[in-house]
């Protein structure tokens, strides 16, 4: 928690997609060659870039190959040597070639505005004579072109500009994503009233590139602070330090705070908190999930805060995660309930409407479940964490359907743990073997079993090694544009299931 509290950005990996959008759009701001030597280093043995399955490396791999082609294109190459910008283009082109016809593409941020935008840009860039004068391109450089995936729209990025031209703004849900429809508004840019557009390095870049004058220092002065901080890199958000404080804070309560760390969590919420709602990072909206995380932790840290924000994203039986949103979110559904829950424990006389929004949610929950026991959401590529939130949200609640619901949660659970005793959606991870930690601790039903006895005690072995200070690795499992890992938060779920484990034992 002291690392936590001292770090103001967040403990995340830098992004191959964030990096190679700020490469292409300001190939001036300083550490450019630095990066372009760093986007060559992490292409794959495949000739793509990203992690996870294939349908996420389809953005990350557009946007390098993106902006190696930007370098050839515009010279701005530096010291790293052109022919080898050409051979990993080549490389990526091919790459995404295979990729075109795969489908399933995940719900990452604005991916359907993002994928189009970038396959334009770069057949834009395979059609211009200093591009296609390198041999090494093959048939990229005799005119073959990239062809836009399957379940994409071309005229897309056009279409959302247009909106934005019509209404005369850019919406603030649309600045994180800003760079894919900045080609299209060349007169018409956000403000930047300071730091980063949409607390997003790239989205920044492409308001940079667009040539806007009012707020151009600082937000040049933002992304050299992030490049700083992140040994000239970028982060796919900054900073992120809202959503680690509130998320380990309620992990690291769920086997009880120690009196040491109650000041400090309730210092993090007094500054967090918002009667408007809370956001997770300057310059985005305002969000059900951290609102909803705020009141929760302020709640287990002994000094309540009012629910009264989340009733702007109401929306029929459940919540909206922001005004405006396109697709829900299960997991911030089940924050809010869990915060509804938390705040009338401490105030049972608030009256009965607060206790209908909470029923309501809790409802719409146990709707969202899926015939197997487990619930899927769009943050997180793990169903472990949909299930282990939503089973958390409702434990606290009484009631046949509920019980069945977390029952059938735990079985579902109890069929899917590895042979290593890990559990995990591409392989085992000791974040998603925390999860289903809590999820069978959550079920009374399945911890007096001898199985679960067996299986809990697989799994501990699994955390146990993983909290060892030299296994830091955590894998990309969170959705934003693509794949990433707030590893404080998946060191404290981790050292919360071990603390739950050993509570058990006892």
């Amino acid at each position: 928690m002291t690392s936590v509290d001292q770090d103001a950005w967040g403990d995340v990996r830098p992004s191959v997609y964030e990096t190679a959008r700020v490469v292409s759009w300001t190939p001036w701001l300083e550490g450019h060659e630095r990066r372009l030597a760093w986007l060559l280093e992490q292409q794959t043995a495949t000739g793509g870039w990203g992690e996870g399955p294939t349908p996420y490396r389809l953005l990350p791999t557009l946007g390098v190959t993106e902006a190696l082609l930007s370098a050839l294109r515009h010279d701005t190459a530096a010291g790293v040597p052109r022919e080898r910008l050409a051979a990993a283009a080549d490389n990526g082109l091919a790459s995404l070639r295979d990729l075109s016809g795969a489908d399933g593409w995940p719900d990452t941020a604005a991916i359907e505005i993002l994928v189009p935008d970038l396959v334009a840009l770069i057949n834009e860039h395979l059609g211009q004579p200093d591009v296609a004068a390198f041999g090494r391109l093959g048939p990229w450089a005799r005119g073959q072109r990239l062809p836009l995936p399957r379940g994409f729209r071309e005229a897309l990025p056009e279409q959302v500009a247009a909106r934005c031209r019509a209404a005369g703004r850019v919406p603030v849900k649309l600045h994180h994503t800003f760079e894919g429809i900045a080609r299209h508004l060349p007169r018409m840019v956000p403000a930047v009233p300071g730091g980063l557009l949409g607390s997003s390095p790239a989205a920044t870049a492409a308001w940079l590139a667009t040539g806007a004058e009012a707020g151009r220092e600082r937000a040049v002065t933002a992304l050299t602070r992030v490049a700083e901080r992140y040994d000239g890199l970028f982060p796919e958000a900054s900073p992120i330090s809202v959503f680690e404080r509130l998320w380990v804070a309620a992990a690291l309560a769920r086997p009880g705070l120690p009196a040491g760390c109650v000041p400090r969590v309730r210092a993090w919420v007094a500054e967090i908190y918002d009667a408007a709602g809370v956001r997770g990072a300057p310059g985005l909206l305002p969000d059900t999930d951290d609102t909803a995380m705020a009141v929760l932790v302020s709640a287990l840290a002994g000094s309540p805060r009012d629910p009264a924000p989340l009733s702007a994203f109401e929306t029929g039986d459940h919540y909206d995660c922001y005004v405006g949103e396109d697709t829900g979110s299960i997991t911030a559904n089940a924050h809010a309930l869990q915060a509804l829950t938390a705040w009338l424990s401490n105030r049972p006389t608030t009256g009965d409407v607060l206790r209908t929004r909470r029923d309501l949610t809790r409802d719409w929950l146990l709707a969202q479940q899926r015939p197997d026991g487990s619930w899927h959401d769009k943050w997180h590529a793990s169903p472990y964490y949909a299930t282990e939130r939503c089973v958390t949200a409702l434990s606290g609640h009484t009631g046949p359907t509920t019980h069945d619901a977390v029952r059938s949660a735990g079985d579902w659970v109890l069929a899917t743990q590895r042979d290593d005793g890990s559990w995990g959606v591409w392989g085992g991870t000791a974040e998603e073997t925390a999860y289903a930690v809590d999820i069978l601790l959550a079920s009374t039903r399945h911890t007096a079993g001898s199985a679960v006895t067996e299986a809990l005690k697989r799994a501990e072995h699994v955390l146990h090694d993983a909290s060892h200070p030299s296994s830091g690795h955590h894998p990309a499992l969170w959705h934003d544009k693509t794949l990433y890992a707030p590893r404080a938060m998946a060191r404290a779920e981790v050292t919360a299931a071990l603390e739950l484990l050993r509570a058990h034992r006892h």
